[in-house]
């Protein structure tokens, strides 16, 4: 049986996977973890923070630019990081890019007293994106509202809304509960009390509100909130792994802020190793065939004992 959470008891996470899977993750180098590429998975570094935002933001001009009328497209986007949402406004504006056939797909949103959170509340997903990228776009080149698909409390037309056109790329961040949107392990009760859901039951997930992990509600205080947790919703809507095998290439940015040095080399690991375990949901990416994770080379860190 394994062990309970160190951090949540009643839920699970990647503190109840074996002891030594954890440590040979945290010795991983820098070599070493560029050196867990293999087929299907790609780890690319970056030498300046300029390089890597910008990398970021051109996978959004890539995926529009395939958009036609017959074969629309486009591209799944994260809250966090967000430092490249201004500059894809940028590059679309200055190379006059139309976005008429373009899509665009949130990858989650707040669920509050039952419903998705409204445009204008302050940790909104959908007023970022709006905010940051959409409304800095010149009016002519924008897309059509209907190609902007953001996760409602009822998810029918968004799940419906990825048959409609093809996502090109899905391009997250890494929570530190190993998450990419807000697929969090989940509570340890139920027929899961004793044991998480297998990967073939959790790849099985669409779009669906979801509770969070303490852990999630912590580092969304930190990131976005100046630590105030208790203004952070405890549920949310999140693009589900059925959307996410839809994508033809998953995309991983790490610029070494939003996880923690052990924690972006232990998804890795379990990527390249193939060890998919609904315990850290983003090692499931291990039997998706397109897959890449890109890091801030001085964002890696180390995981040494470092007292202060």
């Amino acid at each position: 049986m394994r062990p309970l959470s160190k951090v949540a008891p009643e839920w699970w996470d990647y503190t109840t996977l074996d002891k030594e899977l954890l440590d040979d993750a945290a010795k991983l180098t820098e070599k070493d973890i560029l050196q867990l590429s293999r087929k299907g998975f790609t780890v690319k570094f970056y030498d300046t923070i300029e390089d890597f935002y910008l990398a970021e933001a051109l996978e959004y001009i890539s995926a529009w630019q395939q958009a036609t009328k017959s074969k629309p497209a486009g591209i799944c986007g994260p809250i966090g990081p967000t430092e490249q949402l201004p500059l894809v406004a940028r590059i679309v504006n200055e190379l006059n890019i139309d976005l008429k056939n373009a899509h665009f797909w949130g990858m989650d949103e707040w669920f509050i007293n039952g419903k998705e959170a409204g445009i204008n509340f302050p940790l909104g997903f959908a007023k970022a994106d709006m905010d940051l990228c959409f409304n800095k776009i010149r009016k002519e080149l924008r897309m059509p509202k209907e190609n902007m698909h953001f996760p409602k409390a009822n998810p029918a037309e968004y799940i419906k809304s990825w048959e409609d056109a093809r996502c090109m790329v899905m391009q997250g961040g890494q929570g530190e509960t190993k998450h990419w949107a807000f697929n969090d392990p989940v509570k340890r009760e139920g027929k899961y009390k004793d044991n998480p859901p297998t990967p073939a039951e959790y790849r099985k997930l669409s779009t669906r509100i979801v509770d969070l992990h303490p852990i999630t509600l912590m580092q969304n205080a930190r990131t976005s909130g100046g630590g105030t947790v208790q203004n952070v919703p405890g549920r949310a809507i999140t693009v589900g792994p059925v959307q996410t095998w839809k994508a033809e290439k998953i995309s991983i940015w790490h610029p070494g802020h939003h996880d923690n040095p052990f924690g972006m080399r232990l998804s890795a690991f379990m990527i390249s190793k193939r060890i998919p375990d609904s315990c850290v949901p983003m090692s499931l990416l291990a039997n998706h065939p397109n897959v890449q994770f890109n890091y801030f080379r001085k964002g890696i860190g180390v995981c040494e004992v470092e007292m202060h």
